[in-house]
């Protein structure tokens, strides 16, 4: 007896070890009571209002912008032609390719129609629904004709009208992130508002409706509120399971929607990183994360014609070196010194592992990543310098730039900025303090009061820190960003001063002992928000009524008389040739094709669109008409507004960016200045002498496009 019993103390079974924990648990743990019902009542009707209050709030918007949309192009009183011309640029292509599959005498006929094109680009068949992603499209299309709404409403105010409703969800989704941190549907009010108010910084969906962005971030939302509600410690299992569904549905779409939506899923991969890194959740609700991204990543590549951008994407590499890493990881005691020494060696191995299968991806994975993106961010830091006209164009794009001193301004003004601050101070300090308390072997209390004043030991919170400082750092540097980061600031501007964990935070910190630090939390997190919702309304409702009352009018009648020209006049073969922007209204309002498009993702485009924009530099007539005719263009349209410009930034108009790549003008220090000896062709095309009008033909012009047929049979005749 004795013997064997002091064997069994020796060598314990880690089994037996493991079972007898579990009962122990299962013992120590409180058998939950009962609640009374009119606690259930009022837990009820919490809910309800607070869903009403998201699913209105997020009809409004939606019905606000059909509104305002209307006022601002007087829409319905347009023709179609009128309307088509509010698309400009890249969204007239995608809403193109929309009449297209609505003009398709069947779906599959449509589809193979769009991925195997050759009707768009001159001498150039592409795969449409790849390289544009146009799923969107597809979808809008089929839901139109299904839905039996080609007898009831016309396509555009379907098209748009999906749109206006995805922007609607996207509000929602922000509200429901937001009550889910502060656990009061007042702060998802206050986001709402935040978000409307500063609408010129949070959606471009103004001025342009069919970006991809817009029919993709929705998703992304309604993916970081179910990602909030996974990591919330007290989720019961029910909950926990729809948030999980609810993520792996919303990410996958969200990757389909948009090319780029794997660099935005990449910066989240991170910011779960550093949360498991800092142990302030439990590891295996990351990898379940982690998991969700490989499936959406490889459902992608097959779904989307083996897209190899997705297999040689940073967040597959990074995410197969964690799971890497976590297989290699040692069963070592936590709070050791050990432990933390292997938390820094497993940092810098997974930062070392996904470098080195990205660079092995691409070694043995045939590709068209975007090379010329690398290339821009190696200028854009000035790690290079170039005189290439493609590189600096980008480079001079707004949307590519810092942002101005007027976006703070207005994030300012509306009183996001200074309380987004505020939050964003207090919760990263409070999660320092969580850290360096995991770090000393400190353990994390399994549930947080709101008297302990630790907003810092909330994973959820904790990831929304870490993901909004990653956004804010890349929307200092190039102010497109700010479309992602803007709506960020509203959710979390809004969820801290409506909680009163934040408020009590501070006052533990500040050791307030005058007042019931508790007590004035609360009152706090009820009046400050209520404070700022009135001010907001007093200040900026009325003009956002001014704005739906006044109306405006989108006049272009030149691009009109010019569209309607090429309908009439031009054979149905011709290829017509000019700046990418309107060739994108050609292709939208006339079906005609072109010889370039307003896309940038493609080397093959950027390189035709250079080769175009040479009508504005100072070229022979003789090398634009070598140009033109090698991607056979019949008709060349010059725009006034390009060849006349008079740009805001010195040295970012097209001519000038012509001049310095092909070296006719230099006017860095050093160098000798020199000039071409032809005049400039979209000055000299227009007096009409020889040898201009032995290439080129002037057949239609008015006071913002001059049309000139391309000669096929020359004569050098003066």
């Amino acid at each position: 007896g004795p013997t064997i019993e002091l064997r069994q103390r020796k060598k314990p079974k880690s089994s037996e070890n493991k079972e007898s924990a579990k009962e122990e648990k299962i013992n120590n743990t409180a058998i939950p009571e009962r609640v009374p019902k009119h606690i259930l009542f009022q837990r009820f009707a919490k809910i309800f209002i607070g869903c009403l209050a998201a699913v209105t709030s997020g009809m409004m918007y939606a019905l606000y912008l059909s509104a305002y949309h209307e006022r601002k192009f007087w829409f319905s009183n347009r023709q179609e032609l009128e309307r088509e011309i509010t698309f400009q640029g890249d969204s007239a292509i995608y809403y193109s390719y929309y009449k297209d599959m609505l003009k398709a005498p069947s779906f599959e006929r449509g589809v193979y129609e769009l991925t195997h094109n050759n009707k768009t680009v001159s001498l150039k068949t592409i795969n449409a629904v790849q390289q544009m992603s146009l799923y969107p499209e597809l979808i809008a299309s089929v839901l139109y004709q299904a839905t039996g709404s080609n007898e009831i409403i016309e396509p555009v105010y379907f098209y748009i009208g999906i749109v206006f409703g995805l922007q609607g969800i996207y509000v929602t989704a922000l509200f429901v992130t937001s009550w889910l941190m502060s656990g009061t549907w007042l702060a998802g009010m206050l986001t709402v508002a935040w978000f409307i108010i500063n609408r010129v910084d949070t959606t471009r969906i103004e001025y342009s409706i069919p970006l991809r962005e817009n029919w993709a971030l929705p998703y992304f939302a309604c993916q970081v509120a179910a990602l909030t509600g996974y990591l919330k410690s007290n989720l019961n299992s029910y909950g926990e399971r729809f948030c999980y569904l609810l993520m792996s549905a919303s990410t996958y779409t969200f990757m389909m929607m948009w090319e780029y939506s794997h660099y935005l899923l990449f910066l989240q991969a991170i910011s779960l990183f550093l949360l498991d890194s800092f142990s302030l959740e439990q590891s295996e609700k990351v990898h379940e994360v982690y998991k969700i991204y490989i499936f959406s990543l490889f459902l992608g590549y097959l779904l989307q014609f083996e897209n190899s951008a997705l297999l040689v994407s940073p967040l597959l590499s990074f995410v197969i070196a964690l799971m890497l890493a976590k297989c290699l990881q040692l069963n070592v005691k936590k709070g050791t010194f050990v432990a933390k020494i292997m938390k820094v060696i497993n940092f810098y191995l997974v930062c070392t592992l996904t470098v080195t299968l990205n660079i092995i991806m691409k070694m043995f994975v045939p590709h068209k990543e975007n090379g010329h993106m690398l290339k821009f961010l190696e200028v854009k830091f000035g790690l290079n310098m170039t005189k290439n006209f493609t590189m600096n164009w980008l480079l001079c794009q707004e949307s590519l730039q810092a942002p101005s001193q007027e976006f703070f301004l207005r994030l300012t003004q509306s009183s996001l900025l200074p309380f987004y601050i505020l939050v964003l101070i207090t919760c990263f300090l409070s999660m320092i303090q969580v850290i360096f308390r995991r770090i000393n072997g400190k353990s994390l209390k399994e549930t947080i009061t709101l008297e302990d004043g630790q907003i810092g030991e909330r994973p959820e919170i904790i990831y929304h820190v870490i993901h909004t400082i990653l956004l804010g750092s890349l929307a200092m540097i190039i102010e497109g960003v700010k479309y992602l980061w803007t709506p960020y600031v509203c959710m979390l501007a809004a969820f801290g001063v409506c909680s009163p964990e934040l408020w009590m935070t501070l006052f533990k910190w500040l050791r307030l002992r005058t007042v019931h630090p508790v007590l004035l939390a609360l009152i706090l997190s009820m009046a400050v928000p209520t404070i700022i919702g009135l001010s907001l309304w007093k200040e900026f409702f009325p003009r956002l009524m001014t704005e739906l009352m006044e109306l405006q009018e989108f006049y272009d009648p030149d691009t009109v008389e010019l569209m309607t020209w090429i309908k009439r006049q031009a054979p149905v073969a011709a290829v017509f040739a000019g700046s990418p922007q309107l060739m994108g209204v050609i292709k939208l309002c006339t079906g005609w094709m072109v010889t370039s498009l307003p896309l940038y993702n493609d080397d093959d485009l950027l390189k035709r669109n250079e080769n175009i924009y040479q009508i504005y530099s100072k070229r022979s007539a003789e090398d634009i008409y070598k140009i033109l005719t090698s991607y056979k263009a019949n008709y060349l349209i010059v725009e006034d507004a390009i060849c006349n410009e008079v740009g805001t930034v010195r040295g970012c108009r097209v001519k000038d960016l012509l001049d310095i790549a092909n070296g006719h003008v230099v006017c860095e220090e050093g160098d000798k200045i020199t000039y071409s000896k032809h005049g400039r062709f979209c000055h000299e095309v227009k007096i009409n002498y020889s040898p201009y009008v032995n290439y080129f033909t002037r057949v239609y012009w008015n006071r913002s496009y001059f049309v000139y047929k391309i000669n096929t049979v020359i004569s050098f005749q003066s």
